[in-house]
């Protein structure tokens, strides 16, 4: 499994020239839209980040669809930021290959 930042990396390679219309369209083999399986990747991030930094998580606002990439990123680096053990790092890393796979 690559590690977690390399994962980030080839998520936001693989959804960064995503209109509104990919957005909305279904996620593979899953009833939901692209948008909502990103927006829970989103919330995932942000419970982990909680964790490492031993503080309350709090949920995601969702502003637009096309804010979901800048929302990853910035994410993503206060995860890294926050120096998590590996275990973490571990979920964080399978909670983006696996939606990466169902994008």
């Amino acid at each position: 499994m690559p590690d977690f930042a390399t994962s980030i990396e080839r998520l936001l390679t693989q959804i960064h020239y995503w209109d509104e219309r990919r957005w909305h369209a279904s996620a593979l083999n899953a009833a939901a839209p692209r948008s909502q399986q990103v927006r829970r990747l989103v919330q995932q991030l942000e419970d982990l980040g909680a964790e490492a930094e031993k503080r309350p998580a709090r949920p995601v606002p969702h502003i637009h669809d096309l804010v979901l990439r800048d929302q990853i990123r910035v994410l993503a680096d206060d995860l890294l930021a926050a120096a998590p053990p590996a275990d973490v790092l571990d979920r964080a890393t399978t909670a983006v290959e696996e939606a990466r796979k169902i994008l």
